[in-house]
This record gives structure tokens, C-alpha cells and sequence, in this order.
């Protein structure tokens, strides 16, 4: 901000006593109830994580699986379209890619930076979890994403494929 030179020069305008007590609060709060919040959102995590693979092949963990964020979890979903997936999924805090990649048809580059393939970066899926995500809430998000990968790859013919044992990279696809 540019103009008067109050604040010891830090920035223009009164400092907002409300916001900066109510920061300090959040603060607090955040001090002491973080550990209990880490803890139960990587249960949380793990029981999306698990109810998911236990119903379904070919999910992906991107990223490490020990070193990450326990509220993010990014998963790719082999032969089913992200975008399709996440429009399934209207219910479920998900997104397919960052806000500032969002107009773009492009894999994430933070997908791609960590090794993911291409074609199974364009089938990834982020899901949130936070810390007023509910254990019914995760086993929601279980059920709606398992039937929806379910009805997206009834749909796919390079996933019969694959169920019928053709090898698809091996495939010399034409171009017409």
C-alpha cells in the first residue's frame, strides 16, 4: 500500500486491533489443539485411503505416502477421466489441479515434477480433508468415489482392455 508513513513505516492506515486479537486467539487455539488435529486427520486419511483401494485397482498414491500433508491427499484413478470423476463427485471437497492451472487442459506440473506419467496425471484427484471433516463425511466420499470410478470405467474401453489382458502400451495407436 502506498501513502502515509504511519506504523513506523510498516503500512499506510491504522493497525485493526479486532483482527490482530482475533489472530492472536486463532493462534491459541491452533497451539493447542493442533497434535489432536493431526493425529485424527491422518486417521481420517487412512480411512479414505484404505475404504478406497480395498474396492477398487489401479488407485495411486501421488507423493510420498509417509511425507505429505494428511489433509491432501492426491490420488490417480487408471482410465478414468479426473474432470469426469470430479463432476461425479459434486458431494466431496475434491479438485482436479490447482486454482492457478484451472483454465488449463494440461497435467499438473507439480504432478508431473514428482514423476506421475501423463496419462495417470490427467485421471489424479485431490481431496480435503479437515478438521471438521467427519468420519461419515470420509465414508461418504468412499462410496460416491468408488461408484463413480465404478460407472466412469464401464465406460472405458482401454479398461476392458486391461481386464482382458491386452497390454496397452504395447499398442501402435494410428493417427488419423
Amino acid at each position: 500500500m502506498s501513502g502515509g508513513g504511519q506504523e513506523r513505516r510498516i503500512r499506510s492506515g491504522t493497525v485493526p486491533t479486532p483482527l490482530v486479537v482475533g489472530m492472536g486467539a486463532a493462534c491459541e487455539v491452533a497451539m493447542k489443539e493442533m497434535e489432536y488435529d493431526e493425529k485424527r486427520i491422518c486417521k481420517l486419511q487412512e480411512r479414505l485411503l484404505s475404504g478406497i483401494r480395498a474396492r477398487l485397482d489401479g488407485v495411486v498414491v501421488n507423493g510420498s505416502e509417509e511425507r505429505r500433508y494428511a489433509g491432501n491427499l492426491n490420488l490417480s484413478f487408471a482410465y478414468v477421466e479426473g474432470e469426469s470423476l470430479l463432476m461425479g463427485l459434486k458431494e466431496v471437497a475434491v479438485s482436479s489441479g490447482s486454482a492457478c492451472t484451472s483454465a488449463s487442459l494440461e497435467p499438473s506440473y507439480v504432478l508431473r515434477a514428482l514423476g506421475v506419467d501423463e496419462d495417470m496425471a490427467h485421471t489424479s484427484i485431490r481431496f480435503g480433508i479437515g478438521r471438521f471433516t467427519t468420519e461419515e463425511e470420509v465414508d461418504r466420499a468412499v462410496e460416491l468415489t468408488v461408484r463413480q470410478v465404478e460407472k466412469l470405467r464401464e465406460m472405458s474401453p482401454l479398461y476392458e482392455m486391461v481386464k482382458e489382458g491386452i497390454d496397452i502400451k504395447s499398442i501402435q495407436w494410428s493417427q488419423h
